[in-house]
């Protein structure tokens, strides 16, 4: 029996070494959402074969009948440019390896692995088409890097490796909640194994704010979502210049009736 599911990738918990939310309250805050599985992406600093062992009992015991939580690692390559989410089978690779040992290691394993904002610090300029065949997706929208809009540089990397078009959080706080699931034709019961069966058979499509990625609804609204996405960028440019000139604090002190003089 097959059902359709929501899923959310691309997660941090505080296994991360900048993450903040434990496996438990992730597992309640997307359940709540609507989330069944969540895609765990923890960062490759501080793991080791070890660590990881005991990380995918805590995943285990983080699930229950309404979530599952799927582990996995996003890998780094030696410059911190190129990231891999990768989940299956696959024994902890280790850190700073190249994008390709990263890739050769997830295939000999039997894993997935889908090329992550392609957008930070301008990664998709080192893609080589040689992943291609050892990629299952690549992140069309990052909440975290791309914002309220979703990448304009990942489009012709997914049209010619041919990858499957994934959305992610890269949650590690609330501010990355945000309306962007993968939607699964799964096989029940929900296991880790129908998750990875799923995603091998490409059963599976990005949405955002619950319609298909490249549904009509979406692509009307990316016009207003991209000319939000400026709004917001230059918003947090100002805050930034303004708390390092002091003139925050200066207008914070105006507005209580106090003087300029800190």
């Amino acid at each position: 029996m097959t059902a359709t599911i929501l899923a959310t990738s691309h997660v941090h918990s505080n296994w991360s070494y900048d993450g903040s939310w434990s496996l438990k309250a992730l597992a309640e805050k997307f359940s709540s959402r609507g989330s069944r599985v969540l895609l765990m992406t923890e960062h490759d600093r501080g793991f080791s074969a070890a660590r990881f062992a005991e990380y995918r009992d805590a995943c285990a015991g983080a699930s229950s009948d309404e979530i599952l939580l799927v582990p996995g690692i996003e890998y780094s390559d030696d410059a911190n440019r190129v990231h891999i989410l990768v989940w299956g089978p696959v024994a902890f690779l280790g850190e700073g390896l190249s994008t390709g040992q990263t890739l050769e290691g997830v295939r000999r394993a039997g894993g997935v692995a889908v090329l992550a904002h392609p957008s930070r610090r301008e990664a998709w300029k080192s893609f080589d088409r040689n992943w291609s065949n050892l990629l299952l997706g690549i992140e069309v929208w990052n909440r975290k890097y791309d914002g309220w809009a979703p990448s304009h540089t990942a489009p012709p990397l997914i049209e010619s490796a041919g990858a499957v078009p994934f959305v992610g959080l890269d949650f590690h706080t609330e501010r990355q909640l945000f309306q962007l699931n993968m939607l699964l034709e799964i096989e029940q019961p929900l296991t880790e194994r129908s998750v990875l069966n799923c995603l091998r058979a490409q059963r599976c499509a990005a949405r955002a704010f619950g319609f298909p990625l490249h549904g009509m609804p979406v692509r009307a609204a990316v016009p207003v979502l991209n000319l939000a996405e400026r709004g917001r960028r230059g918003a947090a440019a100002f805050v930034k210049r303004s708390k390092r000139s002091g003139l925050g604090k200066r207008l914070l002190s105006s507005s209580n009736g106090q003087s300029d003089t800190l």
